[in-house]
């Protein structure tokens, strides 16, 4: 019977070291999910690393300061308060719609808005989360910062979805 417990304590402990690994390892496989499955043009598939819905409420109020910035100059043509955020709502949405897809996200990783790798030979695809520098930010909060085309940072966010992890938000350069 001690034999036997001690198995049975061992095989609990085995388990739950391999779980934690798992779980620690989980946002490497998400970026390494997203990156093979948009080298391998399977976009369809991405929702099982992103979560479009958050990638999405996270992404409005970025897109709709940087069109505010574009937009109040000329504030005093649009009239009332109301009026412009009418505005920028009706220019925001398309672009939010485009890239909280399959294809935007797609599109994000594979075209010119993010610096290409340093050696990449001309025509080959581009992979910026390949270099991508990631760290912990918290134990729910993992980030995966790229430069984009003008060498500003774009940061993208994974947070913890059950025993994965989901890409979940973008945060944009500031201009």
């Amino acid at each position: 019977m001690k034999t036997r417990s001690r198995r049975l304590l061992i095989l609990v402990l085995v388990s739950l070291l391999a779980l934690a690994g798992y779980v620690a390892a989980g946002p490497w496989l998400a970026v390494n999910g997203i990156r093979h499955l948009v080298a391998s043009g399977q976009t369809g598939e991405l929702w099982r690393f992103v979560d479009y819905a958050q990638l999405r409420d996270n992404l409005r109020p970025q897109i709709r300061e940087q069109i505010a910035r574009g937009v109040l100059p000329s504030a005093n043509r649009i009239g009332s308060g109301k009026r412009m955020a009418d505005v920028i709502d009706l220019l925001a949405k398309p672009t939010l719609d485009a890239m909280a897809s399959p294809q935007g996200v797609a599109t994000l990783l594979t075209g010119s808005s993010l610096g290409r790798r340093a050696g990449l030979p001309q025509g080959a695809p581009n992979d910026p989360l390949a270099d991508a520098e990631t760290r912990y930010e918290s134990a729910s909060l993992f980030t995966a910062s790229v430069p984009n085309a003008d060498g500003d940072t774009v940061v993208f966010e994974f947070r913890r979805s059950g025993l994965g992890w989901k890409l979940t938000g973008l945060r944009l350069p500031a201009h």
